[in-house]
């Protein structure tokens, strides 16, 4: 929270299944919007669809990176102004951020969600669609009480 609340950017919130509001963000600071979509792709999508109504490119991260900080997010918008994708890899296979400039439906599209598929799928649609992309560093993200316990020993 702390790390998105410090970026200059419009915030949106998206959620799933009921909206709740994190008591120290501020009202006015965040939107709030339902997740739409049978699948994790088909939710980021429509994340980015609404995102991108009212801006010339977005970023989308999700809450389990503790190690993602509001400059990498920064550096992710500043690397959308020369490619068409910003991407976070974590070492699962996944990612932990995934940016554009325009909603693009096939990155998503028959992706076998929470697999060590995820990234390398991703690009290859990125790479097959001719756009081109920047990879920022290789963050951990927390699936099991491992990684959290490993995080903890890492601060």
């Amino acid at each position: 929270m702390q790390t998105v609340s410090q970026l200059a950017a419009e915030k949106l919130l998206f959620f799933d299944p009921h909206p709740f509001r994190l008591p120290e963000w501020p009202e006015q600071s965040v939107s709030e919007h339902r997740q739409e979509g049978a699948n994790l792709g088909d939710r980021m999508f429509h994340s980015f669809e609404v995102a991108l109504q009212d801006a010339d490119r977005a970023v989308i991260v999700g809450t389990d990176c503790p190690y993602l900080t509001s400059s990498l997010i920064e550096d992710a918008f500043d690397q959308l102004s020369s490619h068409d994708f910003v991407f976070g890899p974590s070492p699962d296979g996944g990612y932990y951020l995934l940016g554009m400039k325009e909603p693009t439906s096939e990155v998503f599209e028959d992706i076998p969600w929470s697999t060590d598929q995820v990234s390398r799928l991703t690009i290859e649609r990125i790479h097959a669609l001719g756009k081109t992309w920047f990879e920022l560093p290789t963050l951990t993200d927390i699936d099991h009480a491992e990684d959290w316990e490993a995080y903890e020993k890492s601060i």
